[in-house]
């Protein structure tokens, strides 16, 4: 798929696929090389933006070498421009600066997308034709969500919101001023839920909390063998394989749930109508009635709350049903 391991052109850049290579710094320094080896395109991931020629497009990605940098929510962006660049009978050069772990990262991202590799072979590929490249362990998690999504960023799938709130957790260590994409819209906001959306209500005063689409499924865990601490007895709560059900809901944070979120690691969630105690919060998890951790966990019992399985109009027009 390479060429010969290690084989740089000149500038520092190597190839990985036809038309497709990966560098460090250097490998911008010379227009010369640049134009020998065909490049129309250098997607630049760092601090500082490339100094290009004229005529060569270019792409940056800010981001550092740190595995709670954000790479995966830019990976579609940096292949459709690699993928441009090469439809067009052209070059891509991906530089980071040292052509180790940013670059080769989003190298083996557009290997996965473009030929269909799993995130292992992809990066095996990688390092085949570059032995030095060492990818962070963030990158590393981030490309095997990356695959688990169909190499298509989802911002709609738990996957992708879990990945969000805990690099939320990576990037406001403090929790104040968390960014308002964070929380989910408030269901009372709505004029209209969409279709095949369950709604949420409090069962004490039918106040709207959240939609089915707020829900963070998660793998049901070993139940009462993940809880040592603990003898469960009651039989009517295990599975027919004696696994412990889950009994509340994990959700995304919803937008009224951010006074009691900022600022604070735990705590309990409340109806915000009517005070009553729906669950907890947690930001350095929790662990499921079925015995898996969870983190972060937004937790919601199911025994305080109905679902509302038809919203045809208006929120305030089905509280009237």
């Amino acid at each position: 798929m390479a060429a010969a391991a290690g084989e740089g052109l000149g500038g520092g850049m190597v190839p990985v696929l036809p038309g497709l290579y990966v560098g460090g710094a250097e490998s911008c320094s010379s227009p010369e090389a640049l134009s020998a080896a065909g490049v129309v395109a250098v997607l630049t991931v760092g601090a500082e933006e490339a100094a290009l020629p004229p005529g060569v497009r270019a792409l940056h990605v800010r981001a550092r070498d740190e595995p709670g940098a954000d790479l995966l929510s830019r990976l579609d962006d940096c292949a459709a421009f690699i993928g441009a660049a090469r439809a067009a009978g052209g070059a891509a050069l991906v530089r980071c600066q040292a052509g180790v772990s940013r670059s080769a990262a989003v190298v083996t991202a557009y290997l996965m997308k473009s030929e269909g590799l799993r995130w292992e072979e992809a990066y095996a590929a990688v390092k085949a034709a570059k032995p030095d490249v060492e990818v962070n362990p963030g990158f590393e998690w981030q490309l095997k969500l990356y695959e688990a999504m169909g190499c298509a960023v989802d911002v709609s799938s738990a996957l992708y919101k879990r990945y969000r709130l805990q690099m939320v957790t990576e990037r406001y260590p403090e929790l104040q001023d968390l960014p308002r994409e964070v929380f989910a819209v408030d269901p009372t906001s709505m004029c209209q839920t969409p279709n095949m959306e369950v709604l949420y209500r409090c069962r004490k005063c039918r106040r709207s909390l959240f939609r089915s689409s707020s829900i963070l499924s998660h793998v049901e865990g070993n139940g009462p063998a993940a809880f040592a601490h603990k003898r469960i007895t009651d039989s009517t709560q295990l599975h027919d394989d004696g696994r412990d059900k889950c009994t509340s809901y994990f959700t995304e944070p919803v937008q009224w749930m951010e006074p009691a979120l900022l600022g604070v690691m735990e705590g309990q969630l409340l109806c915000p109508k009517c005070t009553s105690k729906l669950g907890s919060f947690s930001w350095r998890g929790e662990q499921c009635s079925c015995g898996r951790w969870v983190t972060p966990a937004f937790q919601i019992h199911k025994s305080r709350v109905d679902e509302v399985k038809t919203v045809p109009v208006c929120d305030f027009q089905a509280a009237k049903s």
